[in-house]
């Protein structure tokens, strides 16, 4: 098996926010690995004494144990659990009900010998490559589907589409939202290899269009996450082009890739 993970903050000047995860239990049977981009809080503090490090590191925590010990769980059932036992760790000291309170996207996989289970909630990105050379997107794209006037306003983001039907969806306070994660399995046989990628690392497509997700998987393939943030980083470093194609995001973006030849 061959696996590689790599987690690089968006500049030396301030924390990095994602958090990754790659647990190959001892029994040698499966494993399973978690990605968590989590979400930058305005400058005002939203009634949370916790940093969005440390709300990723408690969800990532327990998202991956869970992964591994609950196996009578489906992987929505494990996100759930995770976000409760976070949840239950600040809610006396915290208001969790504040649309900002500590959140995260995230994309996950766990496997065994028969199937390979897939989670994504927001704009992490979950790649499958079939034996054949095939690469399928798992993507929720709910985000991306939305108005970008609508998204400017950071007031009718948070009244009206975070975490509210019509709009879209992160892990936060409410259990419930595992629900609404793009999830579901496919044969261990049909499966080759995973990757799971923040959306920092994702620009390479996404952003950049500098080729599709097949292409993207080919880099990691050949060249390693390491090549592939890097190939980002120089993006983002551009001419006049690149920050064009960036429009109003920051220049750097926390980037976080892990893959998995199964």
């Amino acid at each position: 098996m061959r696996t590689e993970l790599i987690s690089e903050p968006a500049g030396p000047d301030r924390p990095n926010e994602d958090f990754t995860a790659l647990a190959l239990p001892a029994s040698g049977q499966g494993g399973a690995l978690a990605v968590l981009d989590g979400v930058t809080p305005p400058a005002v503090a939203p009634g949370c004494a916790h940093s969005v490090p440390w709300y990723c590191a408690r969800l990532g925590g327990a998202l991956t144990e869970l992964s591994v010990s609950r196996r009578d769980l489906t992987l929505p059932g494990v996100l759930s659990a995770a976000i409760s036992r976070t949840a239950e760790a600040h809610a006396a000291t915290c208001d969790l009900s504040h649309p900002r309170t500590p959140q995260a996207t995230v994309a996950a996989a766990r496997w065994d010998e028969a199937v390979v289970e897939y989670l994504v909630l927001c704009d992490a990105v979950l790649l499958l490559e079939a034996p054949d050379g095939t690469v399928t997107p798992v993507l929720d794209d709910r985000l991306a589907r939305l108005p970008r006037a609508a998204l400017r306003s950071a007031a009718v983001v948070d009244g009206t589409l975070r975490n509210k039907e019509g709009g879209f969806f992160t892990a936060a306070a409410d259990p419930a939202v595992a629900r609404r994660a793009v999830s579901g399995t496919v044969p261990r046989g049909s499966v080759r290899a995973v990757a799971a990628l923040s959306d920092g690392a994702a620009r390479w497509t996404e952003t950049f269009g500098e080729g599709d997700w097949a292409e993207l998987f080919a880099v990691l393939r050949r060249r390693g996450a390491a090549a592939l943030v890097e190939r980002v980083r120089a993006l983002e470093r551009g001419d006049a082009e690149a920050r064009v194609r960036l429009g109003g995001a920051k220049t750097h973006d926390d980037a976080t890739v892990v893959f998995v030849e199964l």
